[in-house]
């Protein structure tokens, strides 16, 4: 992981002290391997950004998404890149946003367990930030992995919730799991 402590004290100074959550998530082999696959440069993180606009959370969709589910935007820091300026950069990629960094809210460790369980594990960890809009017209780059932006009520994540967890996909289940956490703790 090239996230190291430093940084992650580093952040801790400047955005506050986080919660820590943990999770064990089961996912069978074809979602193993898929998590596996975006392991590169043995990358095992992300960053998740509850960007705020107008009192609203900035949301994506995916392309294989139900009509209905969306969820925070999220990404990994790249090895040798300053995290902020990673943070900024995932934002612009998926929402077309330029944001500023405000509160450090979660450190999320997900264990995703294949199951039937043979012992192979896959440890994530999500740094879960709370960031303030600053500019943008939800013109995002990455049409590739996204399909579409808009802004959601805090009240919708119950929703989204739900649809995840109706889906067979444990990073699904996961992102359901963060944002029943992070809601609760969301400041608008």
């Amino acid at each position: 992981m090239h996230i190291t402590s430093e940084i992650i004290d580093r952040l801790r100074l400047d955005f506050g002290e986080p919660e820590t959550a943990r999770f064990r998530i089961p996912v069978d082999l074809k979602e193993y391997e898929r998590i596996k696959s975006s392991q590169k440069g043995g990358r095992n993180h992300d960053v998740t950004l509850y960007i705020v606009k107008d009192g609203r959370i900035v949301v994506i969709a995916k392309h294989f998404y139900p009509p209905g589910m969306y969820r925070a935007p999220s990404g990994g820091i790249g090895r040798g890149e300053d995290f902020i300026e990673g943070a900024r950069r995932e934002a612009r990629e998926e929402t077309g946003c330029e944001i500023e960094l405000e509160k450090f809210l979660l450190i999320s460790e997900v264990s995703f367990e294949l199951v039937p369980r043979d012992g192979r594990v896959i440890d994530w960890v999500s740094y879960v930030f709370r960031a303030r809009y600053i500019s943008g017209d939800f013109d995002f780059t990455d049409k590739r992995e996204i399909k579409e932006v808009r802004l959601a009520d805090l009240s919708e994540f119950e929703g989204f919730g739900r649809i995840m967890r109706r889906q067979p996909i444990g990073g699904l289940h996961y992102r359901a799991a963060l944002h029943d956490k992070v809601i609760r703790h969301i400041e608008l």
